[in-house]
């Protein structure tokens, strides 16, 4: 559904305002967990290590995006009038 662009900021839901980093991260550990947890018992320890293997290669994408949200702000955080 479309927000009209009246008065944008007081018609955005508060679902919309909510919308970030850290609870979009939560949301894939949940996931992850679930996936890890089917794997290992469906499958067994010994033949889900390429599950393990994909998560961990999630974590270390995970870790240097947030590292680099850091590192480099967005443009708009430099070009502000002061």
């Amino acid at each position: 559904m479309a927000v009209p662009s009246v008065g944008r900021a007081r018609s955005v839901r508060p679902m919309f305002r909510r919308r970030n980093y850290w609870l979009y991260s939560a949301g894939l550990a949940v996931v992850w967990a679930v996936v890890l947890l089917l794997a290992v018992s469906i499958r067994g320890t010994h033949r889900a290590k390429p599950y393990l293997l994909v998560f961990l290669g999630y974590v270390i994408s995970w870790v240097s995006g947030t590292i680099a949200r850091y590192v480099y702000p967005p443009p708009s955080k430099w070009t502000k009038p002061r």
